[in-house]
């Protein structure tokens, strides 16, 4: 029989990767406070900025890193081109709804979405890639629904920045999984963003002609933390892909709770967002929902190991 590596030999990369994970969505938990202290330039001069330095920033690790011959294979694959620029229409959708509701004080709406979004993200399993749902799954997604139908009904308003939020991000990892084998995180990002810069440039037009452009215009501080915006967004995705080389896929699924978790507490507590009745009872159907979702991926992923052979 081979001999097994003792569990403490994995101590030191399992506990990197913790600190890698708990790193990225706990930034990603206080980007409310970034977007909001960008004022006073608007939502859409905010993301066509962010797109901008992120291909800048991106450009820049990969020159130093010399990582140009992945650029030039991934340009000559048209098929991987295509998906990475379906990719970067999906997480422009998502940046720029999240940083609308972050700047309209709707920041809870934006937590419910990512709350929502494992679970949106195992029903797109089932549409798209034809997956089978176990019987707690099923009941986890019709709860959700209901969550989505006692905000919508109760509580006035269609949930659409949640929605949007959630299926934005689920179909955006379901891109990433086709070509998570031959693209990294960062050339990954720097491809999409690359797509993306175009479509950046004439929003920053249409801002000019409209509201006016607020970069360069509002002191040096906020210039400073509108070109930090490429800087704030890659890092997070860097530690992530960090931790998830590290860290089994059922971890990284707890940890990320802590992102809108943040959000959450952050809309409640600091920026004082209105929680009534019927948004409680909602919040707490996802919460419910969540935690049979967990459940059974716990119990799933221990039948998983225990029918595994042992080495020898």
């Amino acid at each position: 029989m081979s001999e097994l590596r003792p569990p403490a030999s994995l101590a030191p990369e399992s506990r990197a990767g913790l600190f890698y994970a708990i790193a990225a969505y706990g930034l990603w938990g206080f980007f409310p406070l970034y977007f909001l202290v960008l004022a006073p330039a608007g939502p859409f001069e905010i993301v066509a900025w962010r797109v901008l330095f992120s291909v800048v920033f991106c450009a820049l690790i990969i020159l130093v890193l010399r990582r140009g011959g992945k650029i030039a294979r991934i340009m000559r694959n048209r098929r991987t081109m295509i998906a990475l620029g379906v990719g970067g229409v999906l997480v422009f959708v998502n940046w720029q709804v999240y940083v609308l509701a972050v700047v309209t004080e709707r920041v809870n709406e934006a937590a419910l979405g990512y709350f929502i979004n494992p679970i949106v993200t195992v029903l797109l399993g089932v549409v798209v890639l034809r997956e089978k749902l176990r019987i707690m799954q099923w009941i986890a997604v019709g709860i959700s629904a209901v969550a989505v139908l006692v905000l919508g009904i109760f509580n006035g308003s269609f949930p659409w920045i949640s929605l949007a939020l959630a299926f934005s991000f689920g179909l955006y990892g379901l891109v990433k999984k086709r070509v998570s084998g031959t693209v990294d995180a960062l050339t990954g990002l720097a491809v999409e963003t690359a797509w993306l810069a175009p479509i950046a440039i004439l929003q920053l037009v249409f801002v000019g002609v409209t509201t006016g452009v607020v970069f360069g215009t509002a002191g040096v501080a906020n210039t400073a933390l509108l070109a930090a915006a490429g800087i704030v967004t890659s890092i997070p995705l860097l530690l992530f892909a960090a931790a998830a080389r590290r860290l089994p896929l059922f971890i990284i699924g707890f940890i990320q709770y802590l992102t809108p978790t943040l959000q959450f507490l952050i809309g409640t507590f600091l920026l004082l967002e209105a929680m009534p009745f019927e948004r409680w009872v909602g919040f707490s159907l996802v919460w419910f929902a969540l935690v049979l979702f967990s459940i059974d991926m716990a119990l799933h992923t221990r039948s998983v190991r225990r029918a595994l052979p042992l080495p020898g």
